[in-house]
């Protein structure tokens, strides 16, 4: 099957097993350019392996996954690492920063590794850090910021190389309450604002609230019809006072 135009990312007849029990049974889905796509379903249903095998960190057992026109299930291991690090984000439920290294240093990793210079790969950082508003915590290590912080930080480092898709895999479930639609809003808008697109997973309506659409999974299968988002902003989104 063809994908659309816009389609950036496409998946069909994916199959997946954890040790002999089915993870992902014939999925199918497309994600536009610029979309924000919500994974959606309860604990143990697939999204983090429907993520994994998306992003290339997961070979699926038979499928496809097409991103840009590339066929990632044909890809070698060191292939896909090398699209992780030039065109993917990842932002998983706990930041997994380096503990020996600042939030700068943090953040500007990925660029590091794409053999920018430090002065460069510092300067984008820091300004990431300040857009999510954690500019003040960019000397700081780790083990000095609080939760909320270190999930900022771990979303710098998944923005600052420009990637054109950014998995964030239930980034929020360790947060307060008050702390989960902070971070869901800063990642979102700064998605928006920077056209970068993103799969995420959740299953709780403050994630769906944040997408252009919904696609849902009860164990490992692809259920129901899509779900967009009502419209509630200027453009047909959730509103977001939060300017990055």
């Amino acid at each position: 099957m063809v994908a659309a135009p816009e389609d950036l990312l496409w998946a069909r007849g994916l199959h997946y097993e954890h040790e002999g029990s089915p993870a992902l049974r014939d999925v199918s889905l497309e994600v536009r350019e610029g979309e924000i796509l919500c994974v959606a379903g309860p604990r143990g249903c697939g999204k983090s392996t429907l993520l994994g095998c998306l992003s290339g960190r997961l070979a699926p057992g038979r499928g496809e996954v097409w991103f840009d026109g590339v066929p990632l299930h044909t890809l070698s291991e060191s292939a896909r690492e090398r699209l992780r690090l030039d065109r993917f984000g990842w932002v998983g439920s706990e930041p997994q920063l380096l503990p020996e290294l600042t939030a700068w240093e943090n953040a500007a990793l990925p660029l590091l590794l794409a053999g920018a210079g430090h002065r460069a790969a510092r300067r984008t950082a820091c300004e990431w850090l300040e857009r999510l508003d954690v500019g003040d915590c960019a000397r700081m290590r780790p083990g000095a910021l609080l939760q909320s912080q270190r999930q900022r930080v771990a979303i710098a480092r998944a923005l600052a190389h420009s990637p054109a898709i950014v998995f964030a895999d239930e980034p929020t479930a360790p947060l307060h309450q008050a702390d989960r639609a902070q971070v869901l809003r800063t990642l979102t808008t700064a998605a928006r604002t920077h056209r970068i697109t993103v799969v995420l997973a959740g299953h709780d309506d403050r994630v769906t609230a944040v997408a252009d659409r919904t696609v849902t999974l009860v164990d490992g299968r692809r259920v129901g019809a899509d779900s967009p988002t009502a419209p509630t902003g200027p453009e047909g989104r959730a509103a977001c006072s939060l300017s990055v």
